[in-house]
């Protein structure tokens, strides 16, 4: 990956946060808690699980590059966004979560040296993961449920 990508990605961690707050701006409680699609998550969960999934995403980021080969934590995804935190509609302190997280994320993305970028881990689902692997994965992933609730507001008229 070339540093003008990886600027690109770290940049856009850094807008996540942003993006997901201008994404649920002034919706109601009752289209919070709107499946995205039929049979998917509702608004809320989608934002409850950036919070979590990014939380595991920098510890992950920290292991690889403090540790020698870490194996990276999986955890149930559709099962913690059952839980009584994740299954309602107050989606605040999950963005909360999301405006620290992503700053300090944000850091140390920018201050990784260059030969930093080739450490890796294994994860038991996605096999080999460098540091290049975790940020195109995130990076994209923010994007892409903020998409979710954005062309889910398209569609109902929101």
């Amino acid at each position: 990956m070339t540093p003008e990508i990886r600027s690109t990605l770290i940049e856009k961690i850094k807008l996540t946060p942003s993006l997901t707050r201008a994404a649920v701006a002034g919706l109601t409680a009752a289209q919070l808690q709107t499946p995205f699609r039929e049979g998917a998550w509702t608004v809320s969960q989608i934002i409850h699980h950036l919070a979590d999934s990014h939380m595991q995403a920098v510890i992950r980021s920290k292991k690889i590059l403090t540790e020698d080969h870490p194996t990276l934590q999986p955890y149930e995804q559709d099962t913690w966004a059952l839980l009584g935190d994740a299954s309602q509609p107050k989606v605040d302190d999950s963005l909360h979560i999301l405006d620290g997280l992503h700053n300090r994320w944000y850091s140390f993305w920018k201050n990784l040296p260059e030969s930093a970028w080739t450490r890796t881990a294994y994860h038991p689902e996605n096999g080999e993961m460098s540091l290049e692997d975790i940020l195109r994965t995130y990076a994209n992933h923010g994007e892409n449920h903020v998409k979710q609730i954005t062309d889910l507001r398209t569609k109902n008229g929101w």
